[in-house]
């Protein structure tokens, strides 16, 4: 078992608790903070899957990659946008009924799996394309905590059982990574069900958060998220 995927999923598993504790003790995050915040994850998502994930995974798997591409792509839309039509990233402020916030925990939590499998199927090709997936996947991993914990307090649940969801999340991103060096089918498809998981998150759920607002900074986080990936990316020799 590759204990340093477990090890970096892990911490990447933490910004969900993280996110998590800040609704529950009421700190107030900054909402130009949080706004450039998605902007920046979702260059630096869009890039690793579109320059890193799906190359590597045509490369393994030749043209059945794209398919594979796509259904990691739909299986998002399924579990945040059809089961879990409310769910958004960012903190909920409007009352939601409790089948809501279930659902998109479940929703998040077939997610989160996948989140574990990407980090632990990136670090089975090279340490370097790893790192890669591991940062894209943190930087998104705080407004998700935050979007769990304030739909559950949202629909009247106590502080308690909002930290849970998001710990909920953190484990399934955990058993994630721990089964694709279990499970041979997972391990073999990792990387391109990860291309497609990360297009989606990036380019489908992170884009439109700000795109349809007239703030000049978060575009320009948008590119700086994908510029970093450049630089990141070389100075890893990914």
């Amino acid at each position: 078992m590759n204990a340093t995927a477990i090890v970096y999923t892990a911490i990447a598993a933490s910004a969900n608790l993280i996110g998590a504790a800040a609704v529950v003790s009421r700190s107030r995050w900054s909402v130009r903070a949080l706004e450039n915040m998605v902007a920046f994850s979702a260059g630096f998502m869009v890039s690793v899957a579109l320059l890193d994930l799906a190359p590597e995974g045509i490369r393994m798997h030749g043209e059945k990659a794209a398919i594979i591409i796509l259904g990691g792509y739909l299986l998002v839309h399924l579990t945040q946008h059809t089961l879990a039509p409310h769910f958004h990233f960012g903190e909920e402020k409007h009352h939601v009924t409790k089948v809501v916030s279930f659902s998109a925990l479940a929703g998040l939590m077939l997610h989160t799996f996948v989140d574990g499998v990407a980090i632990a199927s990136g670090f089975s090709v090279n340490p370097a394309i790893g790192m890669m997936v591991f940062l894209a996947i943190l930087l998104h991993k705080l407004p998700e905590g935050l979007a769990i914990s304030s739909l559950f307090l949202a629909s009247g649940e106590s502080r308690g059982a909002a930290l849970g969801a998001s710990a909920a999340l953190a484990v399934s991103s955990l058993i994630g990574a721990i089964l694709t060096q279990q499970i041979p089918l997972l391990g073999q498809y990792g990387v391109p069900l990860a291309a497609g998981v990360t297009l989606y998150v990036g380019a489908s759920n992170l884009v439109p958060e700000f795109q349809g607002k007239r703030e000049w900074r978060l575009p320009l986080s948008f590119f700086a998220g994908c510029v970093i990936y450049y630089f990141t990316r070389r100075l890893l020799g990914a």
